[in-house]
């Protein structure tokens, strides 16, 4: 037992001989800085000498590494010191108001923001100037290219749903930023229009009240460098709106624009004498919910646009008349407004800005009507209907007149000697292609534009384009029928003999050439083309590809479901640009090619008729198709035809 006791004595002493010495020493590693002790470590890498420069001429010139640099008093820095964010916990020490302010930067008040810059990220870190001079980070001329590195940053900007686009590029082509770029140090920067609480790092999102961007706050922001203009606002009927809290009530940045303000002056603006009616005013004024929700009228806008003063402002005329002339441009009042310019009172005063010496009477006549109230003189309505009225009886005539003349044109050549191209059910099957083909045209095309006048012509009524989609399938069943039965029909004695006669060969080719020859009059003639023109071969061959193309994607957006199960989701994406384009492909082929090859050419004129009898004038014939006998078995009288020398 005293040998045990003698041994736990020894290894006692031993561990007070070696850890004692050990925490005496960690104590003496961490020995005590001052600023002047920073250069030891910092001028070994040229450290030194940069934060000098940058010193010498910083607002904190004369102040102390230490100052900023707190957690760093010790040698080696301390676990504290680690976790130190430059240009923040620095700074806070003698901007705690500030920084306090600055907390709430933007999305951050929503949470905390990994990305939110610190003070040095805007201000620099030891090269910080007042903002007064020219090359300070934070001077007016200057500040927008900072705000920009995060603002134009795409990354930045899709991750917190900052839903301005290149907002620093817009600002810097507007009549702020030019200014601003030219040193003019009172034009607005980013921080006149977005600090809040009269403090530079106050900034919060619009959707906060308290911010200075805040819909209804917006008046108050601009006030502060245009206080006339905002004076005017808050007495006129618009800024009566928003003080009531109205949301959408316009301020200033509806009628000029956010970040991309120009001068009224200059054409584009929206504000603009050309575009104020149709830019600025009439978005609003035209709106059906808005009017409906502070019981006005619609039309006033729309009847402007087609009055005098309206149309000769379309027409470039910057000293006519336009909304702002009349109701002012900021101190808007509605005309029961005793002070309003447009106050029966003072008609005469604001019209005679532009007509001197103007009467009260003429005055008082309305030049845009309001609603359904037409502001022109009776006379001018009673004129405008009898002229409706002669169009439609004189125009209407002219049309009747020319379609019996036409129709007595094709009835004439239908009797006239003819050559049977097509039996009845060959007839019928082109006349199937051709109403499932149109009506698949229009009842496609009205989903796509769906405000064309097309699309209002056949489906606006109610119901219309629900019975719009149930016609374009039964229309595409319709055709997938008809492809069928003319796939049958290949298969038949005089199918097949179709097929051996629509194949392209080298005849085709060298017709091809003789009609350019001709069409820059090396030839006298065309080419005397066989049973079928190229043209006919290659307008064919192309309408067999589309139709393919078209039921399969038809078939692949009508059972959606079924396929994106089965396939992935880019055969639907896929599926859907060959359907439109192949749409607007065959489309621009018939009404170009087809139907200029079978109405509009004058040697065809008033058509070709095979269509509709499945017979052709037997002189077209010889224009068209002088290369190729009629066909005997459907014309068993026809003599065969006499060649000319030439042939």
């Amino acid at each position: 037992m005293r040998h045990t006791l003698k041994h736990m004595f020894i290894l006692l002493l031993l561990a007070m001989f070696t850890i004692v010495p050990v925490v005496a020493q960690d104590d003496e590693d961490y020995e005590p800085l001052d600023s002047d002790q920073c250069v030891d470590c910092h001028e070994e890498s040229a450290m030194e000498t940069i934060i000098q420069d940058d010193l010498d001429g910083s607002i904190h010139e004369g102040m102390e590494c230490l100052d900023c640099h707190i957690y760093h008093d010790t040698s080696p820095h301390t676990e504290e010191a680690e976790d130190f964010v430059a240009g923040c916990e620095g700074c806070r020490s003698c901007h705690e108001d500030a920084s306090d302010e600055y907390q709430a930067h933007g999305r951050s008040e929503k949470g905390e923001c990994a990305d939110m810059p610190t003070c040095s990220a805007c201000h620099g870190d030891h090269n910080i100037l007042p903002s007064s001079m020219l090359n300070s980070t934070v001077n007016p001329s200057n500040l927008a290219n900072t705000c920009g590195v995060c603002h134009e940053n795409i990354d930045l900007v899709n991750r917190y749903d900052i839903l301005v686009d290149h907002p620093v590029e817009v600002y810097n082509s507007s009549v702020h930023g030019k200014a601003t770029g030219e040193g003019n140090s009172k034009a607005a920067s980013c921080d006149d229009c977005h600090s809040s609480g009269g403090t530079s790092h106050q900034i919060f999102p619009p959707t906060n009240p308290e911010s200075s961007i805040y819909h209804l706050n917006i008046p108050k922001t601009c006030g502060k460098c245009h206080p006339e203009a905002e004076k005017d606002y808050w007495d006129g009927i618009h800024g009566k709106l928003a003080a009531r809290g109205m949301a959408n009530a316009p301020v200033c940045t509806d009628c000029h624009g956010e970040h991309g303000i120009i001068a009224p002056d200059d054409p584009r603006s929206p504000v603009s004498k050309l575009r104020v009616a149709a830019a600025t005013c009439e978005p609003c004024h035209e709106s059906t919910a808005l009017n409906e929700r502070l019981g006005t009228k619609l039309g006033e806008s729309s009847n402007y646009v087609d009055s005098y003063h309206g149309l000769k402002s379309m027409a470039g005329d910057l000293h006519v008349a336009n909304c702002e002339s009349c109701h002012g441009s900021h101190r808007i009042l509605p005309s029961t407004d005793s002070t309003s310019s447009i106050h029966p009172t003072n008609l005469a005063t604001t019209c005679g800005e532009c007509h001197p010496g103007i009467s009260d009477e003429l005055a008082a006549v309305t030049i845009h009507g309001i609603g359904d109230v037409d502001p022109r003189t009776p006379l001018a309505v009673l004129i405008e209907k009898i002229y409706i009225i002669l169009i439609a009886v004189v125009i209407g005539g002219m049309f009747l007149h020319t379609l019996l003349d036409y129709l007595k044109q094709l009835r004439m050549t239908m009797k006239a000697p003819s050559v049977r191209r097509m039996r009845g059910l060959e007839v019928a099957q082109h006349t199937a292609l051709l109403v499932s083909f149109f009506t698949l045209v229009i009842s496609g095309f009205s989903l796509r534009f769906g405000d064309s006048w097309m699309a209002q012509l056949f489906f606006g009524w109610e119901g219309g384009f629900e019975f719009r989609g149930v016609l374009h399938r039964y229309a595409a069943v319709f055709m997938i029928v008809t492809s069928i039965w003319h796939l049958l029909f290949l298969f038949t004695k005089r199918g097949k003999q179709f097929v051996k006669d629509m194949i392209p060969g080298i005849r085709d080719f060298r017709e091809f050439w003789e009609m350019l020859l001709y069409f820059f009059d090396f030839r006298n003639h065309e080419p005397k083309y066989g049973r079928f023109a190229y043209p006919e071969k290659l307008e064919y061959w192309a309408g067999v590809w589309g139709n393919i193309v078209m039921i399969v994607t038809g078939l692949i957006l009508w059972f959606d479901n079924f396929f994106i199960q089965k396939f992935s989701s880019a055969l639907i994406d896929v599926s859907l640009v060959l359907h439109y384009w192949e749409a607007w492909l065959a489309t621009l082929a018939i009404l170009i090619w087809h139907l200029y090859n079978t109405v509009f050419r004058p040697s065809v004129g008033p058509m070709n008729t095979s269509w509709l009898s499945g017979k052709m004038p037997r002189q077209m014939f010889e224009h068209e198709h002088g290369g190729a006998e009629p066909d005997p078995e459907l014309n068993p009288t026809e003599e065969p035809f006499v060649k000319s020398e030439e042939e």
